[in-house]
Parts: C-alpha cells; structure tokens; sequence
C-alpha cells in the first residue's frame, strides 16, 4: 500500500514538474526571443526562419536607441513619476497602514472595507470619468495626472503594510505611550524601522508598476515632451516598424525591460519572504 502510494505520488510530481517547465518555457521564450531579436539584421527577422541566434550579430541598435532624445527623454519622465509617487506615496500609505493596524477610531473596519474593496474596480471604469476630471483641472498636458493620485497612497502597498504592522507586539506602543511619545513619534521611531523590509519591498514591486504602465499615460498625456517610457517605446513601434526596423524596437524594450528584471532577481526573496509574513494565509 505505502509503494504504491508513494509511486502515485511521484508520478504525480513529474507531471506537475513536466507542467511547470513547459509553462514556464512559454513565458520566457517571447523575453528570450525578444534580446535575440535585437541583435538580428533584418534580412534575418524577415527571412521566416525561427531562429534564436543572430548571423551576423547586430549590437548597433542599443547605441542607436540610447542616441535619440525622445527615448532619453522618455526615461527622464517616467523617474519624474516614480520619484515623487514613491517618496510621498510611499509615507502616506505608511501613516495608513500604521493608523488602520494600531489605533482604534470609530468605523475603522468599515472605512478599511472600503478601501481594500476599491481594488476591485478595473481602471477602465474610472479611466474617463479621470480623463474628464483631469481635463477641467488642465493636467492632461502635464505628468500631474500620474503623480497626484499616487501621492495619496497605493492601497495594495497598504494591505500589506497593515498585515505586516498588525503582526508587532502592541504593547510597544504602550511603552511609547508611557515615554510621552505621540502617535506620529510611535509610528516613526519605532513601527517604522521594524517594517523597513516589507516597506522596501512594497515600494520595489510600486517601481515596477509605474515603470511598465502604459495605458494611463496613453490616456493622460498629450504632448511628446512629457511621453512616459512605455509611450516612446509604443511611438518607435508604430514609427520603425513601417520600416521593418523591428532589432531598433525590440532593443529599445530590452532596455525598458532591464531596470525591473534587475530588481526583481536581486530582491526576489525579499519580496516573497514579505508577502509571506504579511499574513497571506
């Protein structure tokens, strides 16, 4: 009985790996495919041969790319996004998360609901009534409609802090009471340090976000000058593949691709090993 039950259990693991293997070759192959492409000619991407190396090998393209202002510019304006969102954001989502996990104040649960059920509600519901918003304000022609909102707070990035913040003793918070401490004093001299880790992690994963997001900037922003990334890399698209220069356009996505790839291989198991503690259960 005991052989038998282990023999099923072991064929059902080699199925499940065999699975995993090939979903995870599904996944990778297009990056792959990509960095290969960049360094193809373009009698080579035209030739209707899958290969996944270049004859000859191309490495032009990346200094091409790294030459023209609008992709430069195009970088410059996505980090005017992320510096101010991840900076102001990340310290408001914090205060959030520290007063919805310590302090009690009446409808705490309720507002909590609340806002974690906002999650729920796709972009593209809300996108014109923004847009529209937006528009009255005069910030469609600016980076202000992708850099206020944030500023507000990410309410994922709050979950978890609060999950995170709610596994610390209270009676820390009792002791600073007792010191004279304040709320404000509690939460940055001694809450704050102890979820240094999940913080940084969460503001990681907010990086790659406003990083690789394409369609709110597509919405919002109407002059080239202020393009986002993705936007520039969506205009060499449309613009070079008329040309069927496709190595220009895939290095310039294995460029746009790097940053985020870097942090999550570096920070992998910082991520998971917040995630896990924040009490996903």
């Amino acid at each position: 009985m005991n052989g038998g039950y282990a023999k099923k259990n072991t064929t059902f693991d080699i199925i499940v790996f065999i699975l995993l293997c090939l979903g995870a070759v599904t996944m990778v192959f297009p990056l792959i495919y990509m960095v290969a492409t960049s360094f193809m000619t373009k009698n080579q991407i035209l030739s209707g041969t899958l290969t996944l190396i270049p004859d000859p090998l191309l490495i032009g393209k990346y200094s091409e790319v790294l030459g023209k202002g609008q992709f430069i510019n195009g970088i410059l304006n996505t980090l005017k996004v992320e510096i101010p969102v991840l900076l102001i954001g990340g310290f408001t989502s914090t205060i959030a998360a520290f007063g919805f996990a310590k302090m009690n104040f009446r409808g705490k649960n309720a507002l909590f609901l609340a806002l974690l059920a906002t999650i729920m509600i796709p972009f593209a519901v809300i996108m014109i009534p923004q847009y529209v918003l937006f528009t009255k304000l005069g910030w469609t022609n600016s980076l202000l409609p992708l850099i206020i909102p944030g500023c507000f707070g990410n309410v994922s990035m709050i979950f978890f802090l609060r999950q995170n913040i709610i596994g610390l003793p209270t009676d820390l918070m009792d002791a600073a009471k007792l010191d004279g401490c304040n709320y404000f004093q509690i939460f940055y001299k001694i809450f704050l340090p102890l979820i240094k880790g999940a913080l940084g992690t969460q503001l990681v994963l907010w990086f790659m976000l406003i990083w690789n997001d394409y369609l709110a900037p597509t919405i919002f922003l109407r002059s080239e000058d202020n393009w986002t990334l993705q936007v520039v890399i969506r205009s060499f698209n449309s613009y070079y593949a008329i040309q069927s220069d496709y190595a220009l356009i895939m290095a310039a996505s294995t460029i746009a691709m790097m940053p985020t790839l870097l942090l999550f291989f570096l920070l992998q198991n910082v991520i998971i090993e917040s995630i896990a503690i924040s009490g996903i259960k």
